[in-house]
């Protein structure tokens, strides 16, 4: 079966302080856009709302725009920036870094349907 859906017309949108994020649901694929604004931190602007200390998403990421900071729970921490691609088990921090919002597509699906959500 072919499915097509655009960005344009997300199925869902959910807010969070400094970001949000559209997600579209197709069979087999759940696909997010997730926007992040100067100053948001995943401990600070999601962290209260998935009542975790950490991530707990596992994300298979794009970026789009922008750059942004990951931090292990093991302490280990890259920075990802346009053009990269990238795979994040759970158990992150994260934060915007420098002054231009960060746009990333995830296509890991977890994101999409639970990034976010209150448990």
């Amino acid at each position: 079966m072919l499915e097509v859906k655009t960005l344009d017309k997300p199925d869902e949108r959910r807010d969070f302080p400094r970001g949000h994020l559209e997600a579209v649901h197709l069979t087999g694929l759940d696909f997010a856009v997730a926007t992040f604004e100067p100053g948001w931190r995943w401990s600070e602007s999601v962290g209260p709302i998935a009542g975790t200390e950490s991530c707990g998403i596992h994300h298979n990421g794009y970026v789009l725009q922008g750059r942004m900071h990951i931090r292990m729970d093991d302490g280990a921490e890259s920075e990802v920036g346009p053009g990269d691609v990238f795979v994040c088990p759970p158990g992150h921090d994260a934060w915007v870094v420098g002054d231009e919002q960060v746009v990333v597509h995830d296509f890991a699906g977890a994101m999409a349907k639970d990034y976010a959500k209150a448990d």
